[in-house]
């Protein structure tokens, strides 16, 4: 492959295989997948969840769900705040699309059934403890009035929620704690006022076995996987599918230190804080792995534990630094896919095809 900038490497094989067990988790749930294309931004990986019998998507803006619309996406919807100002983009949209949107008030509720002039589905949102942004689950007197001044043309789906404090935790109980008391808060308002739950983290979708108390899973990170969700404990690093492809720019020996083109600008300034060999804290912006020719080996060799807007900092052993010169290719497995991919014009298959996302107006 011919890489001389950084670019994203994902390997369709690994990508499939994420899929298939997350396929296989929802239909052991009783559930339906709505996967969130958030992670990915294009539609020929959205090719490869229909190829599985994905028909139904999960977006994060009105432009996004545009896209994948003229893809042939016609059953979507946006997890995230309706917009007032996109108000005649969603009618636009809707008069093409089985559409949901996201509420979280009752006046944008009000907004909403004033000026969207299409069908449209609408999912009030619960905060089931990340502190984000939803409605209290214990606010049963407003969540029942947003129901009540819902129409024919405004029509309430459900209820759906995101338990993102899962990225936060470091271990299995933590997170069952997380997933049980979701799982109580979002149970409790179905029985009470009816609708479907969409629910999805991907460490709870991952991580738990049983999550048939939701109608709809929407996990959107598990297609490719990152060092985040593999210091959660979501996935092995044999399933992580992407890694930045990064030219070494210059190696300094003596303070056992690497430079890669590859900075803020590529794989974000998203961050975990770990433990080194010695069990000191470090700061890891991703992983150094070695590329090979069908995409990258899977043992860890080096932290890049500095980054600024085009430069990449890794810390190596004197033992490996010995192999790494100015001018090689290394690969970054990211901490944050999400991110990392959104900063991408585009990624390369580790067959060598360009696989073109969504770019930004």
């Amino acid at each position: 492959m011919d890489i001389r900038t950084p670019t994203l490497l994902i390997d369709k094989d690994k990508c499939l295989k994420n899929i298939k067990k997350m396929l296989k988790k929802a239909e052991k749930s009783n559930a339906e997948l709505r996967p969130h294309f958030k992670t990915h931004f294009s539609y020929e990986v959205g090719s490869w969840f229909r190829s599985q019998g994905v028909s139904k998507c999960t977006v994060s803006s009105v432009g996004m769900a545009k896209y994948f619309a003229a893809n042939g996406w016609d059953d979507i919807t946006i997890a995230f705040p309706y917009n007032p100002l996109e108000a005649e983009e969603i009618s636009k949209l809707a008069s093409k699309i089985k559409l949901n949107i996201l509420i979280v008030s009752l006046d944008s509720l009000e907004h909403a059934l004033k000026h969207v002039n299409e069908k449209v589905g609408f999912f009030i949102k619960i905060d089931v403890g990340t502190g984000r942004t939803g409605l209290d689950p214990r606010n049963e007197e407003l969540i029942g009035q947003m129901i009540a001044e819902s129409s024919d043309k405004i029509m309430f789906k459900g209820f759906l929620a995101h338990a993102g404090h899962t990225y936060g935790c470091k271990d299995l109980e933590s997170i069952q704690w997380i997933f049980d008391g979701a799982a109580k808060a979002l149970s409790h308002l179905k029985q009470k006022f009816g609708g479907v739950i969409s629910y999805g983290d991907t460490p709870s979708c991952s991580m738990m076995e049983d999550i048939s108390f939701c109608d709809e899973m929407r996990p959107g990170n598990f297609v490719f996987y990152d060092w985040m969700q593999h210091n959660i404990g979501s996935c092995a690093i044999e399933e992580i599918s992407v890694c930045l492809a990064c030219p070494v720019v210059a190696v300094h020996a003596e303070r056992n230190e690497i430079v890669i083109y590859g900075g803020g600008v590529h794989l974000s300034k998203d961050r975990i804080i770990e433990k080194d060999i010695m069990g000191k804290d470090q700061t890891c912006f991703g992983k150094m792995v070695i590329l090979n020719k069908s995409g990258w080996n899977t043992e860890i060799k080096g932290n890049v534990a500095r980054l600024s807007q085009e430069h990449g900092v890794v810390k190596l052993s004197p033992e490996e630094i010995a192999h790494v010169k100015v001018g090689d290719l290394i690969g970054v497995i990211p901490v944050h896919s999400c991110l990392t991919a959104d900063l991408q014009g585009y990624y390369l298959s580790t067959t060598g095809e360009r696989i073109e996302k969504m770019t930004k107006h």
